[in-house]
């Protein structure tokens, strides 16, 4: 997209919850070095809660109750150039959809939606309106992803045929059990709003997409704790401690509890390779387990932040905890800061200057597919469902994109 002649551009903020924190990296994206003012401007929230973070946060954007707000009416210019969305999972494809056929650039925090359906109309109509789509799946700019696919792309464990992941959801109960995550209306189940980060690295570790899923899962833990409460004006920052536990213990739980708290699925993946995704909220620790496996190794991270390690087997041996060769995690000791930053970053500087993405909205929808149907597998009896073809048109539309290093370009076709 054109900036104005005055190289200025206008970024406003949809959804002023806990990830709306992320707009501050707006300013820290560095635009400002090649001539280009990158600011908030204005701030939409549809509770008064929200609205007041806002002015607390950017006292010097404009404050609004809605994202339609951001939209010029009757031919009026738009408030904003480009807005980044942070509303709760189900509204993300109705407020896509509406900035993106106003001509407004759109940042989604991930997931895209939640349900294949929801996806593909936020995608289509990117692709008929060319209005710039980027959805914010940051892990990708995770230190531990990004030296797990250089140790791939050297070629050290071979040709990749396995990936396992092991997400030990530590901080569960407070994190998704306490808010509107813990209600499938909102969010359709954690395969969708946990998991999309790994269900994308997966696609990206293996370098295809997934073409046939199957999800096994149920609510062990935390249907039969009894202790509800509506928490709809508070934050996870709010309740958040480490002291709450054991799981069984948990207090004040959202009203309404039925997504489930362990889940499973098995991918068969475009090029053949079989995946797997294991994720449970009720365990004491709190990280993420990569296992890919190769014709002539493997690789594993040991935590998945900065004073972790990725180590790589590549010879015959017995079992053995020390690897060939291990590589150190850099970045952040916790939290992904430093992803966020990079993906606010990448969004931005594509906007302002034209420069390629290392994340297709396709592989976002790749992700959201993956994660519903296996939720609608394990809501099924397991049954294997097929991935459905996104249209040639919007296939056509995103291919465009310069090629990426890190999805081969086989599974954009």
């Amino acid at each position: 997209m054109s900036i104005t002649s005055t190289r200025t551009l206008r970024v406003g903020v949809v959804g002023i919850g806990q990830r709306s924190t992320i707009a501050n990296h707006v300013a820290a994206a560095g635009l400002d070095a090649d001539g280009v003012d990158a600011r908030i401007v204005a701030a939409a929230d549809v509770t008064a809660s929200g609205r007041q973070r806002a002015a607390d946060a950017w006292p010097d954007a404009t404050v609004v109750d809605g994202h339609r707000a951001l939209i010029g009416a009757d031919g009026a210019e738009n408030l904003v150039d480009a807005a980044i969305v942070t509303t709760p999972d189900w509204t993300h494809a109705e407020i896509a959809i509406d900035l993106l056929r106003a001509g407004i650039a759109v940042y989604l925090e991930k997931p895209l939606a939640i349900t294949v359906e929801d996806a593909d109309a936020v995608l289509n109509t990117a692709a008929e309106t060319g209005t710039p789509l980027y959805v914010g799946h940051n892990f990708r700019h995770a230190a531990v992803v990004r030296l797990m696919l250089d140790v791939i792309g050297r070629g050290e464990i071979g040709e990749v045929k396995a990936v396992w992941v092991r997400h030990f959801v530590g901080n569960g109960g407070d994190y998704y059990f306490k808010d509107w995550h813990a209600d499938r209306s909102h969010v359709n189940s954690l395969l969708l709003q946990k998991a999309s980060h790994d269900l994308d690295v997966v696609h990206a570790l293996a370098g295809a997409y997934t073409s046939r899923v199957v999800g096994m899962g149920s609510l062990s833990v935390y249907g039969d704790v009894t202790d509800r409460r509506d928490r709809s004006d508070e934050l996870m920052t709010d309740w958040f401690s480490f002291d709450n536990w054991p799981p069984a213990e948990q207090t004040g739980l959202n009203p309404v509890v039925d997504v489930e708290d362990v889940s499973m699925v098995m991918m068969t993946l475009e090029n053949g390779v079989q995946a797997s995704y294991e994720q449970c909220h009720f365990t004491p620790d709190y990280w993420r387990n990569y296992t890919v496996i190769g014709t002539h190794g493997r690789l594993e991270n040991i935590g998945d932040t900065g004073g972790g390690v990725v180590k790589v087997w590549n010879h015959r041996r017995n079992w053995d905890v020390a690897g060939d060769v291990e590589y150190p995690i850099d970045g952040v000791e916790d939290g992904h800061a430093d992803a966020d930053l990079l993906t606010m970053t990448e969004f931005l500087r594509s906007l302002a200057f034209g420069e390629p993405t290392t994340l297709s909205p396709i592989a976002a929808r790749a992700a959201v597919a993956a994660g519903a149907l296996a939720t609608r597998s394990l809501r099924d009896g397991s049954v294997p469902i097929d991935v459905p073809p996104l249209p040639d048109a919007t296939l056509r539309h995103f291919a465009t994109a310069p090629d990426r290093d890190d999805v081969p370009e086989r599974t954009t076709r």
